[in-house]
């Protein structure tokens, strides 16, 4: 195939699938461009607000303001210890209130102009007239503001791309062709501000920061509040179901998710592979005494241009290797750089050509690491049967914690190698190297280290869409029992049940490349055998490629069928005779034997894989019903009714003209928060076994459901022989 005939198939699909997604997939390509559109937004509005940061490395808070790496290091632990109650208030909000517009949408509009703004005022402070104390106060206090919102912004952003859809392979492919497209806006930023301010003021001058980086973030002000409003957030939720997620049990389940703590645990022990970051920034601004400064845009351009190569081709690598293995082979990668660069650090070149390989690395994790992410939550709903997206960063904070510690590491080497307030000293060559050469061997630590855990990572592409499809059933089957259930999603659900069932216990095949080899060895002399040679190449592929479908459909259905007969095992009749026994006594009942049956589940045997399941779901259910007896003896059952949702509408809607009206309501409305928290969690138990009961009774309709099928899939075909 020519050149121009490729170009041409390429604008033919993207034609064909503008508006309408291929046959499998969700999301139209319109809305792949207006996510990556809206991503360009994204990197502009945050480059005033993400600026301004807490670290040495920092131009603006250390080299313009003039603060010591320690003191902003100890400022970094204040306000991240004033962070973590923030980051659980953050996560409850985004898992318990979904705003008009979508979960995670509505905060990427509200939260961009208080941001920006706060961001705008914060560089225009007089920090020349202060004293250093003054200075350090303020840039606090403005840090801790700025962060909420920021914070808001960019995990609502990162959750997005997350549930734009169920489908792992295009998610990654939607989140490598929209990233190509937001990725000129680091690119163009990092060109136009380096190169601008170095004929300027200068990185190291707070003018540049007042003048230069607040036009970007007017624009993309702009660009982010015209794209967020195209974009569809597709969670797999029943459609009448909104499930109150608590912060403690949210905590409690992540505790268990073994993914969790791999994904984290990698970052945690691996902080110091970042150490190198300030090599490129210090040696353009203060080698060969500040006369490349200027060219630093020019380098950020060039090693900038190497992420554009890693996304093009980060779908095929993520559906070669799989996210693991790719993420595996990219550290080693980092690993051998980071080795290399020790040695010839001192050549401007040579740290070009390493830093563009290293982002070239680099960023498939943009691709893979949020892939990663989305597989673990979907696991985890599977797993439990709730939904958690922003529960997951407050038991992450165990991080923050760490980093109290490891974050005065890099600091601390920079002070104790001569950097102090005064960041001139780097011009001194033998200072600046000898920091250099500490900071990559700190660097091929980090890399190491942040490698291990994900040796123990086994969340393989097949295991997790045998999770997603298991959603889709569930909730098929909930739909169903709420009356609400559409014919798409019920041929969705149908086609992936009647897959599992025809291939029970079918064995893989191997793909035989004899065939493809022999068409490509076609003669194409003449246009008729060019034609045919193409059409035999096509026909091998489409086989091969049918082929490793259903080997990948193989490995996967296993999930489904053990869906399909779960309440057909021990663990899950075991459940049942439970629930019915919570539900005969009603919504709000005391469970006065509540401490001997957690006693008793602790007893029961756990020698096999089945045991300890049904052990820990005794342990489980007894603590929900001692926690739930614990709050009925503190307030009454008499006290406790479920709480009237037209309450809370009319304290949000109630016009407070003074201020203690606006602080009553307040008042009143989180005491309506917490009667709402405190009545869940004591008819917990009687939920819990209702739903398991409904649910029960939902699979039992299977048979009726297939007949819905059977209906609409012959409505389908005569509809298309009366086309045809």
């Amino acid at each position: 195939m020519s050149l121009k005939e490729k170009v041409a198939e390429v604008v033919s699909i993207g034609k064909k699938y503008w508006n309408t997604p291929a046959k499998g997939n969700y999301v139209p390509y319109k809305e792949v461009a207006t996510l990556g559109a809206a991503g360009f937004g994204v990197h502009w509005t945050t480059s005033l607000p993400s600026v301004i940061g807490l670290d040495a490395a920092n131009f603006l808070v250390g080299a313009s303001i003039g603060l010591k790496p320690l003191d902003l290091s100890v400022m970094l632990i204040v306000a991240n210890l004033i962070g973590i109650p923030i980051a659980f208030f953050r996560g409850w909000y985004f898992d318990n209130h979904h705003l008009k517009g979508g979960k995670f949408i509505p905060f990427m509009l509200r939260y961009s102009f208080p941001m920006v703004a706060l961001a705008a005022i914060f560089v225009w402070l007089p920090f020349e007239s202060w004293n250093y104390i003054t200075k350090a106060v303020v840039v606090e206090i403005s840090y801790i503001i700025i962060q909420y919102f920021l914070n808001f912004y960019n995990e609502a952003f990162q959750y997005l791309q997350q549930i734009i859809t169920p489908n792992a392979q295009e998610r990654a492919t939607v989140m490598s062709i929209s990233q190509i497209i937001y990725s000129l806006a680091p690119t163009l930023s990092g060109f136009i501000i380096p190169t601008i301010a170095g004929l300027t003021y200068g990185l190291n001058n707070i003018k540049t920061y007042r003048i230069i980086y607040p036009v970007f973030s007017a624009v993309g002000l702009v660009i982010n509040t015209v794209f967020f409003r195209m974009i569809k957030e597709r969670l797999i939720l029943p459609k009448k179901k909104m499930e109150y997620v608590s912060i403690v049990d949210a905590l409690r389940e992540v505790a268990k998710n073994k993914y969790f703590w791999i994904i984290n645990s990698a970052g945690w022990i691996g902080f110091l592979e970042s150490a190198y970051g300030v090599i490129l920034g210090w040696s353009f601004v203060y080698s060969y005494n500040g006369e490349k400064a200027a060219q630093l845009g020019i380098a950020n351009t060039i090693i900038g241009n190497a992420a554009l190569w890693s996304m093009i081709l980060a779908p095929v690598a993520i559906k070669k290797l799989g996210k693991r293995n790719l993420l595996i082979i990219c550290n080693l990668m980092n690993v051998v750089l980071f080795t290399i660069m020790f040695f010839c650090f001192k050549n401007l070149f040579a740290v070009c050509v390493i830093l563009f390989m290293n982002g070239f690395f680099n960023t498939f994790g943009n691709i893979y690491f949020p892939n990663i992410n989305a597989d673990m939550r979907d696991y985890h709903q599977w797993k439990t049967g709730v939904r958690i997206d922003g529960l997951f960063g407050p038991l992450g904070l165990i991080g923050t914690v760490l980093g109290f510690f490891t974050g005065l590491v890099v600091p601390a080497i920079y002070e104790k190698m001569g950097v102090h307030e005064d960041y001139n000293v780097l011009y001194n060559d033998t200072l600046r190297n000898n920091l250099f050469r500490v900071l990559l061997f700190c660097s091929i630590i980090g890399a190491i280290l942040n490698l291990i855990p994900y040796l123990f990572y086994d969340l393989t592409e097949n295991k997790h869409q045998g999770y997603v499809n298991v959603l889709k059933i569930r909730k098929m089957f909930e739909d169903y029992g709420d009356g609400v259930l559409d014919d798409e999603e019920l041929v969705e659900a149908m086609q992936i049940i009647n897959s599992a069932r025809e291939l029970d216990g079918a064995q893989k095949l191997k793909a035989d490349k004899s065939a493809l080899s022999a068409a490509k060895a076609m003669p194409n002399g003449t246009d008729d055998e060019k034609r045919k040679r193409k059409d035999a190449i096509r026909a091998e592929r489409r086989k091969i490629r049918e082929i490793r479908e259903r080997n990948n459909n193989i490995e996967s259905m296993p999930i489904v069928l053990d869906e399909l007969n779960k309440f057909s095992t021990p663990r899950y009749r075991k459940q049942l005779d439970e629930a019915y026994k919570v539900c005969e006594c009603g919504k709000v009942f005391e469970y006065s034997c509540a401490d001997d049956e957690m006693k008793a589940a602790k007893n029961l045997p756990k020698s096999t894989k089945e045991e300890r399941v049904i052990r820990a779901d005794a342990i489980e259910l007894a603590r929900i019903k001692r926690e739930s007896t614990k709050l009925i003896k503190k307030y009454g059952a008499e006290n406790l009714t479920e709480p009237d949702e037209n309450v809370k509408e009319e304290i949000q809607n109630r016009e407070t003209k003074t201020l203690l009206e606006s602080i009553k309501a307040r008042r009143e409305l989180k005491a309506f928060v917490k009667s709402v928290s405190i009545y869940q969690r004591v008819t917990k138990p009687y939920i819990r076994a209702k739903n398991l009961i409904i649910q029960f009774e939902n699979y039992n309709h299977l048979a009726e459901i297939e007949q819905l099928y059977n209906n609409v899939i012959l409505k389908r075909e005569a509809k298309e022989k009366a086309q045809v």
